[in-house]
């Protein structure tokens, strides 16, 4: 089994929307719906402002209440792992893990199944970085599995402060935001 995570670095991520572009080519995702999303986020009091870029998504919950719900099976941890599915064949358009998830990362497709990130699963399945990772121009955005101690993931989030997005949920989110 392993545990895969995305390590996204805050101080890097300039917001460019290049990881948005990659993953709907990759994944083909119809027009007007998308996998991933930026978010600008300006915290402070001017003069004295901060502004974050968040590259967005599924946060592959190693407790996805969304798997929990699911009542076909259709949303499932792919082979043993973190990285949660949904089998469109199963899919029954109910909506359920819609509602379950603490991200707003699951759409409807105009077939009527539910889609979301995937962690680019075809693409890890070869050894490959998920498509917005291996497009980021700033390199700020990393994958890897956190099991292997001498991953880069692991590494990072032994070295830096990171936050998970919503961690109170229970859902125990598998995407970093270094700090």
């Amino acid at each position: 089994m392993s545990h895969y995570a995305m390590v996204i670095d805050t101080r890097l991520c300039i917001g460019c929307g290049d990881c948005v572009v990659a993953c709907k080519s990759e994944n083909r995702t119809p027009t007007g719906l998308n996998r991933d999303w930026v978010v600008e986020q300006t915290r402070g009091r001017y003069p004295d402002l901060t502004t974050e870029f968040r590259s967005e998504r599924c946060n592959h919950c190693s407790h996805a209440t969304c798997v929990l719900c699911c009542p076909t099976g259709a949303s499932h941890h792919w082979q043993g792992s973190n990285i949660v599915l949904v089998d469109a064949d199963r899919c029954t358009g109910c909506k359920a893990c819609i509602a379950a998830c603490p991200y707003d990362a699951r759409y409807i497709t105009p077939e009527g199944y539910i889609d979301k990130c995937t962690f680019c699963h075809h693409r890890v399945a070869k050894g490959l970085d998920p498509a917005c990772v291996a497009t980021c121009p700033t390199h700020c955005m990393h994958f890897g599995d956190l099991d292997q101690a001498s991953s880069r993931v692991a590494e990072l989030l032994g070295k830096r402060d990171y936050k998970t997005l919503l961690s109170g949920t229970g859902n125990r989110p598998n995407v970093y935001y270094l700090t």
